[in-house]
């Protein structure tokens, strides 16, 4: 799933580069895209007490996003297991990529007790 991203002002430091923070926010704009892109809202998940809580998270930072830019983000759902979702994330300017990152995130239900993912989760997984 591509979702594309323009570099806020609040996004950077006084020099206009993107701060390191707001990278794992994009990719969870990038997650969020990708399950309202095979017909799951996240807010219904949580409706449902489906809860997706990262676990993992690791960012390489190969080239610094800068204010206004338009960033490409490609966020491709890796595994799906028995509790435990993987995504792999790469963001673009143009063709230089500028960062990769994987998530691992747990299913946990309202109690915050890992959980099953959901048939619905893992049926999107495979599509």
């Amino acid at each position: 799933m591509r979702t594309v991203i323009r570099v806020r002002y609040v996004e950077c430091d006084p020099m206009g580069v993107a701060h390191h923070s707001a990278y794992p926010v994009w990719f969870e704009m990038g997650r969020t895209e990708l399950l309202r892109g095979a017909g799951i809202e996240y807010t219904t998940l949580e409706e449902d007490g489906i809860f997706l809580a990262v676990v993992t998270l690791e960012v390489t930072y190969k080239s610094p996003a800068r204010y206004d830019d338009l960033l490409d983000l490609e966020t491709c759902l890796v595994d799906c297991g028995h509790v435990k979702i993987e995504h792999h994330y790469t963001l673009r300017r143009g063709k230089d990529v500028l960062a990769t990152a994987r998530t691992v995130l747990a299913c946990v239900g309202t109690d915050g007790r890992p959980m099953k993912v959901p048939s619905k989760l893992a049926a999107a997984s495979l599509e």
